[in-house]
């Protein structure tokens, strides 16, 4: 399997920025073949989505992917993943039940060489804070996790802050453990500065300074490199994304920053998500110095 020797920030792209196209009018490897052509080697997908016959994907299928993956010279970073407790519609999972379908994604995300998921759980209130029973669910998780080398990962985002009660409760839980195998995905979102004359902003929302990052580096394990609007100038207008990755270069992280493109389900399919996706890879590659 293909790997990126790069050191430092790196590349990627979260095939969620694809939400207008694909199924439409691009495929698997269509994606595949427009992150080639931009240097992007990362990726991330969302499990329900992009793996065909989700959960149990033929081997046909996964022959595929490895054969795509080495084509195009990708890098599989994050398998974006679910613990939906409300599947059942009458009564929540037990902590078991959630533990059993996390396990399964635990298991398909290495057989697929990924090794970061995006373990989103459910939510209790609108600030994002997760179940209660969240430690439980991932305790039990941790012995496979390790096993398979897999860092389970919450994204966290808008309207979250990077200083935050949650934030606190996962590096305690982190400390507490000794765990390597739990960590944070970082939404960009939490840094967004600008917003629309009549677009949604979170009530009680304070964006995050870049350099709030810095204590929480050692547990972070990829970024999502959220973007709203790219300038024809090739610059993020509501994110400062050169302050964000002078930082993430002067500490020496080293990962992968995921675009995650908020606007694709705007578009009808066709040539806009492509292009400014194109439009933001351009301005990483300035800053990351790639």
């Amino acid at each position: 399997m293909y790997k990126y020797e790069r050191k430092g920030p790196k590349r990627g792209v979260s095939l969620y920025s694809y939400s207008a196209d694909f199924g439409m009018i691009k495929n698997l490897e269509d994606c595949f073949e427009d992150m080639y052509d931009m240097g992007a080697h990362g990726l991330e997908i969302l499990a329900n989505t992009h793996i065909e016959n989700y959960p149990e994907p033929s081997d046909q299928w996964i022959d595929q992917w490895f054969r795509l993956l080495d084509k195009y010279e990708i890098v599989p970073v994050e398998y974006g993943n679910w613990i939906d407790s409300h599947i059942l519609g009458y009564r929540e999972l037990t902590t078991k039940e959630s533990y059993e379908m996390l396990a399964r994604d635990i298991r398909l995300a290495a057989k697929l060489g990924f090794t970061v998921m995006r373990t989103k759980m459910p939510v209790i209130s609108d600030d994002l804070d997760p179940v209660k029973n969240w430690r439980e669910i991932i305790k039990m998780a941790l012995p496979l996790a390790e096993e398979n080398n897999i860092k389970m990962c919450p994204e966290i985002h808008i309207p979250t802050m990077l200083k935050s009660k949650m934030i606190s409760d996962y590096i305690d839980f982190i400390e507490q453990t000794g765990t390597k195998n739990f960590g944070l995905n970082i939404d960009f979102s939490v840094f967004r500065k600008v917003f629309g004359e009549n677009e949604y902003r979170p009530a009680g929302f304070v964006p995050s300074e870049p350099e709030e990052i810095i204590p929480l580096l050692p547990y972070i394990y990829c970024c999502h490199a959220k973007f709203i609007n790219m300038s024809d100038e090739f610059e993020e207008t509501t994110i400062p994304f050169k302050e964000i990755i002078q930082i993430l270069k002067e500490h020496q992280w080293d990962g992968y920053l995921l675009s995650e493109y908020e606007g694709a389900d705007k578009y009808e399919p066709g040539y806009e998500v492509g292009q400014t996706l194109r439009k933001q890879h351009i301005m990483l590659k300035r800053y990351i110095g790639d």
